[in-house]
């Protein structure tokens, strides 16, 4: 184990400076972490409604039982024909898709590095290439079109795969087990958050600028994070200068020091746990449901609902501000019903994961059926996405739960698998919409339906939400009791 060295005096009097605790720092520019990831992974599915030329809009505005009218409030009707792009349906899918790609093949390594080195680095660097390739996006347009861009996305998605597994890692280091759900919620939430501006403001810059500054500008946010977090953060208490004293002995009584020689990553443990297998599951059900949301809302909105774009921006925002208020509420009555004893940590965990599938697949086929009721189809997608909240507090801590030593492996291996469905899902999208009508998407959100409830099943007959055995580095499953 690494020696626990004592602060440094001078770091004794800094620290004296910081009012809020170290560890709600940390958890505040983790927040940011994938707030920033966000914004500069969904500003594409904004700026690509204004690239290319649109499926179903013509010079005469026609109107079918498959798309609904032109929003009366577009104040410039020319607008909404789109760029010069002219990318089918199935194109943009592979370019939404593409992302997913990359970001699959980094979960793993971003992991084992993330659990042997610490999270501080592994997290930064990721964000880092990220923000780096967004600002050359433009010029990947341009001079490139599709291909070139597609190319960019996979690059994009190598960066950013890290995130989740160091921030994992992170808050294994950082959190005390009573703090989870809530401080675990507020980093998590970051996903919400920057779906919201990334949508939001994306339409606002859109409507007054040109489309490159949407890139600039989440790209340049993003590098001015990674230097702020690079000066305040660090990888574990113990080593972190400038933290209080009294935190400091807190942290480590509640959260003993890593033994870095730890054992190997058993591996064949892991891959043979039960429990493990049904996050994996509720993983694959959450992202696939997520990414369509993530990739496709504002293009189901301009497309089939043909919202204006600062109306797109502003109604593709809502869902997920909805989603950030219910991952922060249920984050925090999480922790109470683990802390007051009024129910296990495994049940509390599958409650929470059950009300965020079953909820989402109920709500996303009914917006399907609204037709061309904008409120009622908003609403629905609101109330969709605001229930997916509960994730948070349900399946995205249970890697902590089951295994705080390899809690960045297990977040890699269920992200990554999950992240497959960001590859298959939006693509698969682009190929059953190739008219972009209302009932080519009804299929959409059906075929979703029975992925979020299938797999939502099977983590609540055998997750859960207890320390497993492989913690210790073992290559045993066997365990002394493991009731629900």
């Amino acid at each position: 184990m690494d020696d626990v060295k004592e602060q440094p005096q001078w770091g004794i009097m800094l620290s004296k400076f910081f009012v809020i605790p170290q560890r709600w720092i940390l958890a505040i520019m983790g927040f940011f972490a994938i707030f920033n990831a966000y914004t500069m992974r969904v500003c594409l599915s904004q700026a690509i409604t204004v690239l290319v030329v649109k499926k179903n809009y013509t010079g005469s505005g026609a109107h079918t039982d498959a798309i609904c009218e032109v929003d009366e409030d577009d104040a410039a009707p020319v607008s909404r024909e789109g760029g010069d792009y002219e990318w089918s349906e199935e194109k943009q899918g592979l370019i939404l898709a593409s992302f997913y790609i990359g970001y699959i093949v980094t979960h793993l390594p971003g992991g084992i590095l993330a659990d042997k080195f610490g999270g501080k680095w592994t997290l930064s660097i990721g964000i880092f290439l990220t923000a780096a390739f967004t600002l050359i996006t433009p010029v990947c347009i341009v001079y490139g079109g599709a291909d070139a861009l597609i190319v960019l996305r996979v690059l994009m998605g190598l960066g950013e795969g890290t995130t989740f597994p160091a921030l994992s890692v992170l808050l294994a280091s950082w959190v005390p087990a009573t703090e989870r759900g809530m401080l675990g919620a507020l980093v998590l939430g970051g996903g919400q958050v920057g779906s919201i501006a990334g949508n939001l403001l994306s339409g606002l810059i859109l409507d007054s600028m040109d489309w490159p500054w949407v890139f600039y500008i989440f790209g340049i946010i993003a590098l001015v994070w990674f230097t702020v977090f690079t000066l305040l953060c660090y990888s574990y208490p113990y080593k972190h200068p400038f933290i209080k004293p009294n935190e400091r002995e807190f942290l480590k009584q509640e959260i003993p020091p890593k033994d870095m020689n730890q054992p190997r990553t058993p591996w064949l443990a892991i891959l043979t746990s039960i429990p493990m297998w049904a996050l994996i599951s509720a993983q694959i059900g959450h992202d696939w449901g997520f990414y369509i949301m993530v990739s496709y809302l504002p293009k189901y909105m301009s497309d089939v609902l043909r919202f204006s774009i600062k109306a797109n921006g502003l109604y593709s925002s809502l869902p997920y501000v909805t989603m950030w208020i219910m991952s922060l509420l249920s984050g925090c009555v999480a922790d109470q019903m683990i802390k007051r004893n009024f129910m296990s940590t495994t049940n509390t965990r599958k409650i929470m994961t059950g009300l965020a599938a079953f909820g989402p697949a109920i709500f996303m086929v009914g917006a399907s059926y609204a037709g061309c009721n904008r409120i009622l189809v908003v609403a629905l997608f609101t109330i969709c996405m605001g229930l997916m909240g509960t994730y948070y507090a349900g399946m995205k801590l249970t890697p902590l739960d089951l295994s705080p030593n390899y809690a960045g492996t297990l977040m890699a291996i269920t992200n990554g698998i999950g992240a497959i469905t960001g590859v298959i899902s939006p693509y698969l999208v682009g190929v059953m919409t190739p008219n972009a009508t209302m009932m080519e998407w009804r299929i959409v959100f059906w075929v979703a339906f029975a992925v979020l409830f299938i797999t939502a099943i099977v983590y609540c007959i055998w997750a859960s939400g207890e320390v497993q055995p492989f913690n210790d580095g073992t290559n045993s499953n066997k365990k002394k009791d493991q009731t629900s």
